[in-house]
């Protein structure tokens, strides 16, 4: 590694004018998790690193039942499934969570972080896209919010521009009668990059389906919000015709690869499966809501 400037302002003033000072020679990063890798073995590079941790609006994890969940992007993991909160009001994001890397790994690593390093086998973000999260994102040249489906433009690559950094995640509060669900397919029990991942949130007029989103990972260059699949769905019963014609259509929209962890028709074949597998899972949460 070459020599890094470290800086850790205290206010979102602060790092937005030392990111717009510094330009695409400056990162921000809170847990490092992935960032510190990433410079050592030379994929990234940058001058200055700007640590975000100390900003109190970056560390809130708040709910309102009318506004929603407010998560700062410096929030770590570990918070999250500690919250009693999250468990009750967004148990698939909760799972998420949970499943990236070690304890030793959560208490650093954030959901922010999880979707600024822009991998298409975020655990996280599929959940985020199934919820209809936004990032609101602040700059130099003010702030804007950006749908989490929209925010990862190829492997490695988001929409933040030089001097631009991701403040917090909007999440929409549940209608009533609505449920949330993550599942992923990994080689190995624990600490894996998931060969297939499935965010999903259901909300129910009944026993049907009102409406519905889901998200795909590691499927694609970037993370996939699969709206044919989830349009299915409304009006409908969840039995196993129409929970088989959604992992179809979630299928199809997916364009995997070949690689050491599985092979593109084995991907295609596991999105079926998980999407029809956690909308059951999210359905029956959505019945006791």
């Amino acid at each position: 590694m070459h020599a890094i400037n470290y800086e850790a302002p205290s206010t979102l003033d602060q790092a937005v004018s030392i990111l717009k000072a510094h330009g695409e020679n400056a990162r921000p990063f809170c847990g490092g998790t992935d960032i510190i890798i990433q410079l050592r073995a030379g994929v990234r590079r940058t001058e200055h690193l700007v640590d975000i941790k100390k900003i109190k609006e970056l560390r809130n994890l708040s709910f309102d039942a009318k506004k929603g969940l407010r998560l700062g992007a410096a929030v770590p993991c570990i918070e999250i499934h500690e919250n009693e909160m999250m468990h009750r009001m967004y148990p698939g994001l909760t799972e998420a969570a949970h499943l990236i890397g070690s304890l030793q790994i959560q208490n650093r690593a954030s959901v922010g972080g999880n979707l600024c390093n822009g991998s298409p086998a975020a655990d996280t973000t599929p959940a985020l896209i199934a919820l209809g999260a936004k990032a609101r994102i602040v700059g130099g040249k003010g702030e804007r919010e950006v749908p989490v489906e929209t925010f990862v433009l190829s492997p490695g690559r988001t929409v933040l521009g030089p001097g631009e950094l991701l403040v917090e995640i909007l999440i929409p509060a549940p209608s009533p009668h609505s449920g949330d669900a993550y599942l992923r397919f990994i080689p190995r029990n624990e600490m894996d990059i998931a060969v297939v991942g499935v965010g999903v949130a259901v909300t129910l007029d009944g026993e049907k389906v009102k409406s519905a989103r889901i998200g795909l990972a590691a499927v694609a260059a970037t993370p996939l919000l699969a709206s044919k699949a989830a349009e299915s769905l409304a009006g409908k019963k969840l039995d196993a015709k129409v929970l088989e014609e959604a992992g179809r259509l979630a299928s199809e929209i997916t364009s995997p690869i070949d690689d050491m962890r599985g092979t593109a028709e084995y991907r295609r074949h596991i999105t079926g499966v998980l999407t029809r597998r956690a909308l059951a899972i999210a359905a029956e949460r959505a019945k006791k809501n």
